[in-house]
């Protein structure tokens, strides 16, 4: 009789702990997809009720005789557009979105460690998730400012403020950083976003070789200069950190 309550009270405890395991873990079907339906649901009522409550932006028709000012890109590509007024064309229009496909495709490559595959919550993979939504949020962010805050002769302007051409809005005169002192600080940079993870034994670098976490730093490296080349172009105006006959940064 004992051995009997002691299976049963045994299989009990197994049951209990699967139970738990399913809360904290629960399958993907059906419990995503029904979730992804609501907010699929949810969105698409938004987006109708935002169409029919506001008039789609339909501009003049073009005519050869008077360019439109601005002129602005697809919603979708005017972050794109943004960012050539920090860059040169061939760096913010070719090599950027280049190192970006680039980048997003050698993930699987870089990051082997399988801790959070199939697995859809924030804790097993914080790193990547915070650094995910920090790019996401800064071209957000460029495809805002373009298309809300980029007037006449893409001069920008406050939410508050008149599109006009008014002199006040003009550029102020922008100041190119010496070639040696630009090479020298980002060195140094580079060195300090290089050295910091492994001194501080960040959980992300642990498992990657050298070549895998140098690209990795590349990556983050390019990634978070373009914010600061924005800060010192729109506060500090600096126009280029680099100046060279082929190629300008």
């Amino acid at each position: 009789m004992a051995e009997e309550k002691a299976a049963l009270s045994k299989a009990q405890a197994a049951q209990a702990a699967r139970d738990k395991k399913k809360t904290d873990n629960p399958h993907v079907w059906p419990e995503l997809p029904f979730k992804e339906l609501m907010c699929a649901v949810f969105i698409m009522a938004l987006l109708i009720v935002w169409a029919l409550w506001m008039d789609a932006p339909l501009g003049e028709i073009a005519t050869p005789s008077r360019t439109e000012n601005p002129a602005k890109a697809p919603w979708y590509f005017i972050g794109l557009q943004e960012i050539l007024v920090y860059f040169d064309p061939w760096y913010s229009g070719v090599i950027m979105p280049s190192i970006i496909m680039v980048g997003l495709m050698a993930i699987p490559y870089l990051d082997t460690n399988p801790k959070g595959v199939g697995e859809y919550n924030f804790s097993a993979r914080k790193f990547a998730m915070i650094n995910f939504l920090v790019g996401y949020a800064m071209w957000m962010g460029a495809i805002v400012v373009g298309q809300f805050m980029r007037g006449p002769s893409w001069l920008f302007f406050w939410p508050w403020e008149v599109w006009d051409d008014s002199g006040h809005h003009a550029e102020t005169l922008l100041v190119n950083i010496n070639n040696s002192t630009s090479y020298i600080v980002m060195g140094i940079c580079f060195a300090v976003v290089f050295i910091l993870p492994k001194l501080i034994r960040m959980k992300w670098c642990k498992d990657l070789d050298w070549i895998r976490y140098t690209i990795v730093i590349s990556l983050f490296y390019l990634m978070y200069m373009v914010p600061v080349k924005v800060v010192l172009r729109q506060i500090f105006h600096v126009r280029y950190l680099i100046t060279t006959p082929w190629f300008n940064i």
